[in-house]
């Protein structure tokens, strides 16, 4: 199996593919899961609904995936955040996989995320909301 065939690829795979130095992955969360994060030290919802433990990861994108996740997950939901993440702070291992049926592999983070890995939060209003 070659590095590219993999179910996922590396932040330098990426690099050698033609994408470039990726260092910046959003997540879209409802603002009292952020809230509560604060409070707890560390972010553990993967999607909307869906905790890390449940999920095995916490689910992200690049900017040109945002508005595909806001459509098909969040649509209508009210109080959203988008974090803004830091890849090079992210603690957790964090792999960009396949998804089928998209062109392009998702950033995907494997355990809690740290709060320093998160360099603002945006508000943010999903399509319908």
């Amino acid at each position: 199996m070659t590095e590219t065939s993999s179910c996922y690829v590396t932040l330098a795979t990426l690099g050698r593919l033609g994408w470039g130095s990726v260092t910046v992955i959003y997540h879209i969360a409802e603002a009292a899961d952020w809230e509560q994060a604060q409070r707890d030290g560390q972010y553990t919802m993967s999607t909307r609904g869906r905790t890390l433990a449940e999920e095995g990861f916490i689910h992200a994108s690049t900017a040109a995936q945002v508005p595909l996740v806001a459509a098909a997950y969040y649509r209508d939901a009210p109080d959203l955040v988008l974090l803004v993440i830091d890849t090079e702070r992210v603690g957790p291992e964090l792999r960009y996989e396949q998804v089928p049926g998209q062109p392009d592999p998702y950033p995907h983070i494997y355990g809690p995320l740290n709060l320093d890995a998160v360099l603002e939060t945006r508000p943010f209003q999903a399509p319908g909301s």
